[in-house]
């Protein structure tokens, strides 16, 4: 089965599920960033913030791409705001971690891609049909 004929709301499910795994950065700052990155880095307590609130961003955009999955109304904010915030992360380790992307991250920039892409196709090429009225009620 290819991601096409998942469907929208299907892309819009496993996109959020992905992203959703950032919380492994909430949760355990540090084993995130060595997963990601390939490094240890000490973490000081305003790292060790910085880390979990990157976490817990990513997630949030992660629930809301799960939450359009089956809420029509949110489905164009959704996609248009997870995004741009793919497109600042990789256009920032692109421009500024190019050294990291033979680690995990490189992973991520590529599958963070193939989501824009794929919410592009959606925005462009994919609308809502319109349900026909319970006329039983």
């Amino acid at each position: 089965m290819s991601i096409f004929q998942l469907g929208r709301n299907g892309i819009l499910l496993i996109a959020g599920l992905l992203t959703c795994t950032m919380i492994s950065a909430a949760i355990a700052p540090a084993a995130a960033l060595r997963s990601m990155y390939g490094e240890d880095i000490a973490l000081t307590p305003l790292m060790e913030i910085i880390v979990r609130n990157w976490g817990a961003l990513i997630t949030l955009m992660g629930l809301l791409l799960v939450v359009a999955a089956f809420y029509p109304p949110v489905r164009t904010t959704a996609m248009v705001i997870a995004g741009i915030s793919k497109v600042v992360f990789i256009g920032l380790t692109l421009w500024l971690g190019k050294a990291y992307l033979s680690q995990q991250v490189g992973v991520a920039i590529i599958i963070d891609s193939i989501m824009i892409g794929l919410f592009v196709v959606c925005l462009l090429f994919v609308r809502d049909t319109p349900r026909a009225p319970d006329i039983a009620s």
